[in-house]
Protein backbone atom coordinates (compact mmCIF):
# COMPACT_ATOMS: atom_id res chain seq x y z
CA UNK A 1 0.00 0.00 0.00
CA UNK A 2 1.57 3.10 -0.77
CA UNK A 3 1.33 6.38 1.63
CA UNK A 4 -1.63 7.63 0.31
CA UNK A 5 -3.66 4.71 0.62
CA UNK A 6 -1.73 4.21 4.37
CA UNK A 7 -3.42 7.65 5.11
CA UNK A 8 -6.61 6.78 4.24
CA UNK A 9 -6.91 3.77 5.68
CA UNK A 10 -5.88 5.59 9.07
CA UNK A 11 -8.77 7.91 8.12
CA UNK A 12 -11.17 5.18 7.26
CA UNK A 13 -10.50 4.49 11.17
CA UNK A 14 -11.33 7.80 12.20
CA UNK A 15 -14.51 8.22 10.50
CA UNK A 16 -15.95 4.86 11.32
CA UNK A 17 -18.24 4.66 14.06
CA UNK A 18 -16.11 2.74 16.04
CA UNK A 19 -13.84 6.34 16.31
CA UNK A 20 -15.32 7.01 19.58
CA UNK A 21 -13.83 3.33 20.81
CA UNK A 22 -10.73 3.28 19.27
CA UNK A 23 -8.99 6.42 17.48
CA UNK A 24 -6.40 5.42 15.48
CA UNK A 25 -3.52 6.62 13.32
CA UNK A 26 -1.20 5.28 10.87
CA UNK A 27 2.60 6.51 10.91
CA UNK A 28 5.79 5.71 9.43
CA UNK A 29 6.52 3.23 11.73
CA UNK A 30 2.87 1.70 12.56
CA UNK A 31 -0.08 2.13 13.85
CA UNK A 32 -0.90 3.64 17.19
CA UNK A 33 -4.42 3.32 19.24
CA UNK A 34 -5.56 7.09 21.14
CA UNK A 35 -8.18 7.70 23.19
CA UNK A 36 -10.95 10.22 22.68
CA UNK A 37 -11.87 12.36 25.53
CA UNK A 38 -15.01 13.93 26.71
CA UNK A 39 -13.78 17.34 24.97
CA UNK A 40 -14.20 15.06 21.46
CA UNK A 41 -10.27 15.82 21.10
CA UNK A 42 -8.26 12.76 20.61
CA UNK A 43 -5.10 12.17 22.14
CA UNK A 44 -2.31 9.97 21.19
CA UNK A 45 0.48 9.62 24.34
CA UNK A 46 4.01 8.54 24.10
CA UNK A 47 4.36 7.87 20.81
CA UNK A 48 8.22 7.45 19.82
CA UNK A 49 9.88 9.82 17.58
CA UNK A 50 13.25 8.17 17.65
CA UNK A 51 15.06 4.98 18.89
CA UNK A 52 15.93 4.62 22.81
CA UNK A 53 19.46 6.98 23.47
CA UNK A 54 20.63 4.19 25.46
CA UNK A 55 23.89 1.85 25.27
CA UNK A 56 25.82 2.90 22.47
CA UNK A 57 23.64 5.12 21.84
CA UNK A 58 24.07 7.48 24.52
CA UNK A 59 25.52 10.35 23.20
CA UNK A 60 24.56 10.30 19.91
CA UNK A 61 22.63 11.41 17.42
CA UNK A 62 18.66 10.41 17.66
CA UNK A 63 18.46 7.26 15.54
CA UNK A 64 14.83 6.11 14.18
CA UNK A 65 12.40 4.42 16.28
CA UNK A 66 12.20 1.07 15.40
CA UNK A 67 8.66 -0.03 13.10
CA UNK A 68 6.27 -2.10 15.35
CA UNK A 69 3.55 -4.80 14.16
CA UNK A 70 0.05 -5.06 15.69
CA UNK A 71 -1.54 -1.69 16.99
CA UNK A 72 0.27 0.32 19.55
CA UNK A 73 -1.47 1.68 22.39
CA UNK A 74 -0.85 4.95 22.82
CA UNK A 75 -2.91 5.99 26.16
CA UNK A 76 -0.19 7.42 28.51
CA UNK A 77 2.87 9.50 28.51
CA UNK A 78 6.24 7.68 27.96
CA UNK A 79 8.93 8.34 30.60
CA UNK A 80 10.50 11.47 31.31
CA UNK A 81 14.28 12.65 30.38
CA UNK A 82 16.86 11.99 33.52
CA UNK A 83 16.36 14.97 36.14
CA UNK A 84 16.93 15.90 39.19
CA UNK A 85 14.11 17.25 41.36
CA UNK A 86 14.62 20.65 40.95
CA UNK A 87 11.78 23.18 40.29
CA UNK A 88 8.93 23.00 42.26
CA UNK A 89 6.48 24.04 40.23
CA UNK A 90 6.76 20.95 38.02
CA UNK A 91 4.35 18.66 37.81
CA UNK A 92 4.40 15.33 35.86
CA UNK A 93 1.72 12.92 34.95
CA UNK A 94 4.96 10.71 33.05
CA UNK A 95 5.58 6.83 33.48
CA UNK A 96 8.94 7.13 35.67
CA UNK A 97 12.05 8.52 34.98
CA UNK A 98 14.04 6.88 32.10
CA UNK A 99 17.22 7.40 30.01
CA UNK A 100 14.84 5.50 27.26
CA UNK A 101 12.56 9.12 27.11
CA UNK A 102 12.42 10.08 23.05
CA UNK A 103 8.38 9.85 23.01
CA UNK A 104 5.89 12.79 22.01
CA UNK A 105 2.75 13.76 22.44
CA UNK A 106 -0.26 15.04 19.93
CA UNK A 107 -3.87 16.04 20.93
CA UNK A 108 -5.78 17.05 17.53
CA UNK A 109 -9.33 17.54 16.86
CA UNK A 110 -9.61 16.23 12.85
CA UNK A 111 -12.13 14.21 11.52
CA UNK A 112 -10.23 13.51 8.22
CA UNK A 113 -7.11 13.85 6.63
CA UNK A 114 -8.62 16.31 4.40
CA UNK A 115 -8.64 19.07 7.20
CA UNK A 116 -4.76 19.80 7.00
CA UNK A 117 -4.97 21.93 10.36
CA UNK A 118 -1.95 24.02 11.53
CA UNK A 119 0.24 22.53 14.07
CA UNK A 120 2.17 23.52 17.12
CA UNK A 121 5.17 21.71 18.27
CA UNK A 122 5.84 22.87 22.18
CA UNK A 123 8.94 22.25 23.83
CA UNK A 124 9.21 22.51 27.70
CA UNK A 125 11.30 24.55 29.91
CA UNK A 126 13.26 23.66 32.98
CA UNK A 127 16.72 25.45 32.47
CA UNK A 128 17.81 22.18 29.87
CA UNK A 129 17.85 20.39 33.17
CA UNK A 130 14.28 19.50 33.82
CA UNK A 131 10.88 19.39 32.27
CA UNK A 132 8.85 16.91 30.24
CA UNK A 133 5.89 16.81 28.09
CA UNK A 134 3.31 15.40 30.49
CA UNK A 135 3.35 18.55 32.43
CA UNK A 136 -0.24 19.51 32.92
CA UNK A 137 0.08 23.33 31.87
CA UNK A 138 1.53 22.05 28.72
CA UNK A 139 -1.48 19.65 28.24
CA UNK A 140 -2.79 20.17 24.42
CA UNK A 141 -6.47 19.05 24.57
CA UNK A 142 -7.50 23.03 25.11
CA UNK A 143 -5.13 23.98 22.30
CA UNK A 144 -6.73 21.18 20.05
CA UNK A 145 -10.25 22.86 20.92
CA UNK A 146 -9.23 25.73 19.04
CA UNK A 147 -8.58 23.62 16.01
CA UNK A 148 -5.09 23.31 16.11
CA UNK A 149 -3.23 19.69 16.10
CA UNK A 150 -0.70 20.40 19.09
CA UNK A 151 2.02 18.63 20.58
CA UNK A 152 4.27 18.35 23.26
CA UNK A 153 7.97 16.61 22.37
CA UNK A 154 10.30 14.92 24.75
CA UNK A 155 13.89 15.59 24.74
CA UNK A 156 17.30 15.00 27.00
CA UNK A 157 18.45 16.84 29.60
CA UNK A 158 21.56 18.21 31.05
CA UNK A 159 24.44 15.96 31.17
CA UNK A 160 22.69 13.24 28.90
CA UNK A 161 21.30 16.17 26.66
CA UNK A 162 24.40 18.40 26.47
CA UNK A 163 27.60 16.69 27.02
CA UNK A 164 31.02 17.85 25.33
CA UNK A 165 33.84 15.42 25.26
CA UNK A 166 36.88 15.12 23.24
CA UNK A 167 36.33 11.63 22.40
CA UNK A 168 32.39 12.48 21.39
CA UNK A 169 33.81 14.97 18.95
CA UNK A 170 35.86 12.32 17.36
CA UNK A 171 33.51 9.94 16.69
CA UNK A 172 31.29 12.44 15.50
CA UNK A 173 30.68 11.94 11.80
CA UNK A 174 30.39 16.07 12.35
CA UNK A 175 33.13 16.17 14.56
CA UNK A 176 30.85 17.86 17.07
CA UNK A 177 29.85 17.07 20.47
CA UNK A 178 27.16 18.06 22.55
CA UNK A 179 23.67 19.74 21.88
CA UNK A 180 21.90 15.98 21.63
CA UNK A 181 18.18 17.56 23.48
CA UNK A 182 18.34 20.16 19.92
CA UNK A 183 19.07 17.00 17.72
CA UNK A 184 15.96 15.43 19.40
CA UNK A 185 13.96 17.95 19.44
CA UNK A 186 15.29 18.31 15.49
CA UNK A 187 14.17 14.83 15.16
CA UNK A 188 10.85 15.67 16.50
CA UNK A 189 10.29 18.27 13.97
CA UNK A 190 11.42 15.68 11.31
CA UNK A 191 8.82 13.39 12.65
CA UNK A 192 6.21 15.79 12.17
CA UNK A 193 6.89 16.40 8.63
CA UNK A 194 6.58 12.82 8.19
CA UNK A 195 3.67 11.58 9.97
CA UNK A 196 1.66 14.85 11.42
CA UNK A 197 -1.06 14.42 7.91
CA UNK A 198 -1.94 11.35 9.81
CA UNK A 199 -3.08 13.12 12.60
CA UNK A 200 -4.88 15.48 10.34
CA UNK A 201 -2.19 18.67 10.60
CA UNK A 202 -0.32 20.14 7.74
CA UNK A 203 2.93 19.81 7.71
CA UNK A 204 3.30 22.91 5.63
CA UNK A 205 2.20 24.75 8.53
CA UNK A 206 3.91 24.11 11.96
CA UNK A 207 4.63 26.75 14.75
CA UNK A 208 7.30 26.03 17.14
CA UNK A 209 6.65 27.22 20.63
CA UNK A 210 8.33 26.66 24.28
CA UNK A 211 9.00 28.94 27.17
CA UNK A 212 12.80 29.23 29.17
CA UNK A 213 14.72 26.81 27.66
CA UNK A 214 11.92 25.70 25.75
CA UNK A 215 12.05 29.28 24.50
CA UNK A 216 15.83 29.01 23.85
CA UNK A 217 15.00 25.90 21.90
CA UNK A 218 12.84 27.77 18.89
CA UNK A 219 15.22 30.30 18.68
CA UNK A 220 18.08 27.30 18.10
CA UNK A 221 15.72 25.70 15.65
CA UNK A 222 15.29 28.60 13.90
CA UNK A 223 18.78 28.78 12.92
CA UNK A 224 19.89 25.18 12.97
CA UNK A 225 20.44 23.09 9.70
CA UNK A 226 18.40 20.01 11.18
CA UNK A 227 15.24 22.16 10.56
CA UNK A 228 15.53 23.96 8.06
CA UNK A 229 12.86 24.13 6.18
CA UNK A 230 10.10 22.25 8.98
CA UNK A 231 9.26 25.68 10.88
CA UNK A 232 6.09 27.73 9.14
CA UNK A 233 6.18 30.32 12.54
CA UNK A 234 7.62 30.62 15.71
CA UNK A 235 6.36 31.58 19.30
CA UNK A 236 9.30 32.35 22.15
CA UNK A 237 7.88 32.85 26.19
CA UNK A 238 10.83 34.44 27.85
CA UNK A 239 14.39 33.45 26.39
CA UNK A 240 16.77 33.34 23.83
CA UNK A 241 19.74 32.08 22.52
CA UNK A 242 21.15 35.58 21.88
CA UNK A 243 21.35 36.14 25.09
CA UNK A 244 24.59 37.81 27.51
CA UNK A 245 25.76 34.57 27.93
CA UNK A 246 26.07 32.72 24.70
CA UNK A 247 26.51 29.38 23.96
CA UNK A 248 30.25 27.71 24.81
CA UNK A 249 32.37 27.03 22.25
CA UNK A 250 33.52 23.57 21.40
CA UNK A 251 36.87 24.27 23.08
CA UNK A 252 35.38 25.31 26.17
CA UNK A 253 32.50 22.83 26.14
CA UNK A 254 34.72 19.65 25.38
CA UNK A 255 37.37 20.60 28.16
CA UNK A 256 34.06 20.91 31.01
CA UNK A 257 32.72 17.66 29.84
CA UNK A 258 36.33 16.25 30.06
CA UNK A 259 36.82 17.44 33.34
CA UNK A 260 34.06 16.73 35.11
CA UNK A 261 34.48 12.99 33.66
CA UNK A 262 37.54 12.85 35.24
CA UNK A 263 36.01 13.87 38.66
CA UNK A 264 33.38 11.43 38.65
CA UNK A 265 36.13 8.58 37.77
CA UNK A 266 35.22 8.14 34.29
CA UNK A 267 37.40 10.24 32.25
CA UNK A 268 37.16 7.88 28.98
CA UNK A 269 34.10 7.14 26.84
CA UNK A 270 33.68 3.57 27.45
CA UNK A 271 33.52 4.00 30.95
CA UNK A 272 30.71 7.02 30.91
CA UNK A 273 28.63 5.09 28.35
CA UNK A 274 29.09 1.78 30.35
CA UNK A 275 27.88 3.77 33.70
CA UNK A 276 24.32 3.16 34.88
CA UNK A 277 21.53 6.10 33.96
CA UNK A 278 21.07 6.59 37.46
CA UNK A 279 24.32 7.17 38.78
CA UNK A 280 25.18 9.37 36.22
CA UNK A 281 22.47 11.56 37.39
CA UNK A 282 23.59 11.17 40.75
CA UNK A 283 27.03 13.05 40.00
CA UNK A 284 25.15 16.09 39.31
CA UNK A 285 24.03 16.14 42.95
CA UNK A 286 27.78 16.81 43.47
CA UNK A 287 28.81 20.80 44.57
CA UNK A 288 31.38 20.74 41.49
CA UNK A 289 28.65 19.62 39.18
CA UNK A 290 28.66 21.97 36.18
CA UNK A 291 24.95 22.89 34.58
CA UNK A 292 25.53 21.26 31.06
CA UNK A 293 23.73 23.44 28.01
CA UNK A 294 23.72 24.50 24.92
CA UNK A 295 26.54 24.65 22.43
CA UNK A 296 28.38 26.55 19.67
CA UNK A 297 28.97 23.15 18.44
CA UNK A 298 29.25 24.18 14.47
CA UNK A 299 26.46 21.51 13.69
CA UNK A 300 23.71 22.41 15.08
CA UNK A 301 24.49 25.71 15.99
CA UNK A 302 26.86 26.56 13.10
CA UNK A 303 27.66 29.82 14.28
CA UNK A 304 27.19 32.55 17.16
CA UNK A 305 23.22 32.96 17.00
CA UNK A 306 23.76 36.63 17.29
CA UNK A 307 25.59 36.36 14.30
CA UNK A 308 23.19 34.28 12.41
CA UNK A 309 20.27 36.41 13.38
CA UNK A 310 22.30 39.34 11.82
CA UNK A 311 23.07 38.06 8.87
CA UNK A 312 19.69 36.77 7.81
CA UNK A 313 20.63 33.23 8.44
CA UNK A 314 17.10 32.11 10.53
CA UNK A 315 14.18 30.73 9.53
CA UNK A 316 12.46 33.86 7.79
CA UNK A 317 9.23 33.06 9.67
CA UNK A 318 6.47 34.98 11.76
CA UNK A 319 7.81 35.28 15.42
CA UNK A 320 5.91 35.70 18.47
CA UNK A 321 7.48 36.64 21.64
CA UNK A 322 7.97 38.45 25.26
CA UNK A 323 8.52 38.13 28.41
CA UNK A 324 6.84 38.87 31.83
CA UNK A 325 7.41 41.95 33.96
CA UNK A 326 9.41 40.19 36.83
CA UNK A 327 11.66 37.27 35.25
CA UNK A 328 14.23 38.38 38.27
CA UNK A 329 13.74 39.75 41.69
CA UNK A 330 15.26 42.96 43.40
CA UNK A 331 17.16 40.89 45.82
CA UNK A 332 19.37 39.48 43.45
CA UNK A 333 20.88 42.84 42.80
CA UNK A 334 20.55 44.17 46.48
CA UNK A 335 21.04 41.12 48.51
CA UNK A 336 20.40 41.09 51.90
CA UNK A 337 20.71 45.25 51.94
CA UNK A 338 17.89 47.58 51.90
CA UNK A 339 16.72 48.12 48.13
CA UNK A 340 17.62 52.10 49.06
CA UNK A 341 19.49 54.32 45.87
CA UNK A 342 22.35 54.58 47.61
CA UNK A 343 22.88 50.57 47.92
CA UNK A 344 21.63 49.67 44.10
CA UNK A 345 24.62 52.49 43.14
CA UNK A 346 26.97 50.49 45.16
CA UNK A 347 25.50 46.98 43.64
CA UNK A 348 25.90 48.35 40.09
CA UNK A 349 29.42 49.98 41.14
CA UNK A 350 30.09 46.51 42.08
CA UNK A 351 28.82 44.76 39.18
CA UNK A 352 30.02 47.12 36.30
CA UNK A 353 33.05 49.47 37.66
CA UNK A 354 34.01 52.04 34.84
CA UNK A 355 30.61 51.89 33.24
CA UNK A 356 28.26 52.43 36.50
CA UNK A 357 27.46 55.50 35.94
CA UNK A 358 26.09 54.32 32.20
CA UNK A 359 24.07 51.50 34.30
CA UNK A 360 22.67 54.22 36.62
CA UNK A 361 21.39 56.45 33.78
CA UNK A 362 19.83 52.92 31.87
CA UNK A 363 17.94 51.89 35.24
CA UNK A 364 16.87 55.16 36.56
CA UNK A 365 13.95 55.82 38.61
CA UNK A 366 12.76 53.86 41.89
CA UNK A 367 15.35 51.79 42.96
CA UNK A 368 13.69 48.56 43.91
CA UNK A 369 12.06 48.49 40.58
CA UNK A 370 14.54 48.99 38.37
CA UNK A 371 16.62 46.58 39.96
CA UNK A 372 13.96 43.93 39.11
CA UNK A 373 14.36 45.20 36.03
CA UNK A 374 18.02 44.47 36.05
CA UNK A 375 17.54 41.55 36.92
CA UNK A 376 15.55 40.28 34.95
CA UNK A 377 17.04 41.97 31.77
CA UNK A 378 20.28 40.04 32.92
CA UNK A 379 18.78 36.23 33.39
CA UNK A 380 16.30 36.13 30.02
CA UNK A 381 14.45 39.84 28.96
CA UNK A 382 17.50 40.98 27.32
CA UNK A 383 18.31 38.24 25.08
CA UNK A 384 14.60 38.07 24.51
CA UNK A 385 14.09 41.37 22.87
CA UNK A 386 17.41 41.13 21.05
CA UNK A 387 15.75 37.96 19.27
CA UNK A 388 13.12 40.05 18.70
CA UNK A 389 14.36 43.08 17.26
CA UNK A 390 16.90 41.27 15.66
CA UNK A 391 14.38 39.14 13.80
CA UNK A 392 12.59 42.26 12.83
CA UNK A 393 15.08 44.04 10.97
CA UNK A 394 16.75 40.86 8.80
CA UNK A 395 13.84 38.56 8.57
CA UNK A 396 11.63 40.55 6.62
CA UNK A 397 8.59 38.79 8.38
CA UNK A 398 6.07 40.24 10.88
CA UNK A 399 6.98 39.90 14.34
CA UNK A 400 4.93 40.74 17.50
CA UNK A 401 6.38 41.54 20.79
CA UNK A 402 4.61 41.33 24.24
CA UNK A 403 5.36 42.35 27.94
CA UNK A 404 3.30 40.16 30.48
CA UNK A 405 2.12 41.69 33.90
CA UNK A 406 -0.47 39.82 34.97
CA UNK A 407 0.35 37.87 38.60
CA UNK A 408 -1.28 34.76 39.45
CA UNK A 409 -3.87 34.82 42.64
CA UNK A 410 -1.95 35.42 45.75
CA UNK A 411 1.43 36.41 44.42
CA UNK A 412 2.80 40.21 43.43
CA UNK A 413 4.06 40.45 39.94
CA UNK A 414 4.65 38.31 37.03
CA UNK A 415 6.93 35.94 37.51
CA UNK A 416 9.02 33.48 35.27
CA UNK A 417 6.77 30.87 33.55
CA UNK A 418 3.86 31.86 34.86
CA UNK A 419 1.89 32.96 31.85
CA UNK A 420 2.05 29.38 30.62
CA UNK A 421 -1.09 27.71 31.33
CA UNK A 422 -2.59 31.47 30.58
CA UNK A 423 -1.55 31.05 27.04
CA UNK A 424 -2.24 27.81 26.58
CA UNK A 425 -5.59 27.50 27.86
CA UNK A 426 -4.70 24.99 30.74
CA UNK A 427 -5.93 27.16 34.14
CA UNK A 428 -8.18 24.42 34.89
CA UNK A 429 -5.25 22.08 34.87
CA UNK A 430 -3.31 23.79 37.43
CA UNK A 431 -4.90 23.16 41.25
CA UNK A 432 -2.95 25.04 43.36
CA UNK A 433 -4.21 28.69 42.55
CA UNK A 434 -7.60 29.95 43.54
CA UNK A 435 -8.33 31.28 39.56
CA UNK A 436 -10.73 34.16 39.21
CA UNK A 437 -12.60 35.18 36.54
CA UNK A 438 -10.33 38.13 35.45
CA UNK A 439 -7.53 34.82 35.31
CA UNK A 440 -10.34 33.07 33.04
CA UNK A 441 -11.08 35.98 30.76
CA UNK A 442 -7.27 36.97 30.37
CA UNK A 443 -6.40 33.18 29.79
CA UNK A 444 -8.64 33.28 27.11
CA UNK A 445 -7.78 36.44 25.44
CA UNK A 446 -4.02 34.94 25.47
CA UNK A 447 -5.23 31.80 24.33
CA UNK A 448 -7.32 33.21 21.38
CA UNK A 449 -4.03 35.92 19.98
CA UNK A 450 -1.51 32.61 20.42
CA UNK A 451 -4.47 30.62 18.34
CA UNK A 452 -4.73 33.08 15.66
CA UNK A 453 -0.66 33.81 15.57
CA UNK A 454 -0.70 29.83 14.85
CA UNK A 455 -3.13 29.72 12.71
CA UNK A 456 -2.21 32.86 10.23
CA UNK A 457 0.87 34.29 11.09
CA UNK A 458 -0.71 37.30 12.99
CA UNK A 459 -2.50 37.51 16.66
CA UNK A 460 -4.94 39.61 15.84
CA UNK A 461 -9.09 38.68 15.03
CA UNK A 462 -12.05 39.68 16.09
CA UNK A 463 -13.33 40.67 19.47
CA UNK A 464 -9.57 41.24 20.41
CA UNK A 465 -7.95 44.46 21.28
CA UNK A 466 -5.39 45.34 18.42
CA UNK A 467 -1.90 44.16 18.67
CA UNK A 468 0.50 46.03 16.81
CA UNK A 469 3.55 44.69 14.84
CA UNK A 470 6.98 45.66 16.43
CA UNK A 471 9.99 47.64 14.78
CA UNK A 472 13.75 47.66 15.66
CA UNK A 473 13.92 50.82 16.63
CA UNK A 474 12.88 52.85 19.44
CA UNK A 475 9.68 52.86 21.12
CA UNK A 476 8.95 49.70 19.41
CA UNK A 477 4.87 48.65 19.94
CA UNK A 478 4.00 45.53 22.07
CA UNK A 479 0.66 44.21 23.78
CA UNK A 480 0.67 44.69 27.33
CA UNK A 481 -0.89 40.97 28.72
CA UNK A 482 -3.26 41.62 31.43
CA UNK A 483 -6.84 43.26 32.12
CA UNK A 484 -7.45 45.18 30.53
CA UNK A 485 -4.97 44.28 27.48
CA UNK A 486 -3.47 47.19 25.74
CA UNK A 487 -0.89 47.98 22.82
CA UNK A 488 1.95 50.46 24.09
CA UNK A 489 5.36 52.11 23.00
CA UNK A 490 8.32 50.06 24.63
CA UNK A 491 9.68 52.12 27.76
CA UNK A 492 12.63 49.61 28.25
CA UNK A 493 14.91 51.20 25.53
CA UNK A 494 17.38 52.18 27.86
CA UNK A 495 18.08 49.01 29.26
CA UNK A 496 18.93 46.91 26.09
CA UNK A 497 21.28 49.60 25.14
CA UNK A 498 23.36 49.52 27.73
CA UNK A 499 23.03 45.56 28.26
CA UNK A 500 24.12 45.54 24.14
CA UNK A 501 27.00 47.72 24.98
CA UNK A 502 27.47 45.75 27.48
CA UNK A 503 27.87 42.48 25.56
CA UNK A 504 30.42 44.42 23.20
CA UNK A 505 32.46 45.75 25.84
CA UNK A 506 32.99 42.00 27.05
Amino acid sequence: MNKYGLLLAAFSVIASPSFAAAPRAVTATGVVEGTLEASGVTSYKGIPFAAPPVGDLRWKAPQPAQKWQGVRKADHFGPRAMQLPLFDDMVFRSDGVSEDCLYLNVWTPAKSARDKLPVLVYFYGGGFAAGDGSEPRYDGASMAAKGIVTLTVNYRLNIFGFLAHPELTAESPHKASGNYGLMDQAAALQWVAKNIAAFGGDPARVTIAGESAGSWSVSAQMISPLAKGLIAGAIGESGSLLGLDAPLPPAVAEKKGADFAEKIGAPKLAALRAMPAQQLLETLKRPDAPWFSDIQDGYVLPRSPVEMYAAGQQAKVPLLAGWNSQEGYYKQIFGDNEPTQENFNKALQAMYGERADAARQAYSGDAMQAATDLAGDRFIAHGTWKWVTTHVRTSGQPVYRYYYSHPRPGQTGAGHSVEIEYALGNLKATKVYAWTADDHALSAQMQDYFANFIKTGNPNGAGLPEWPRASSGKGSRLMRLDLPAAAMSATDDAHHAFQDQQRLSK
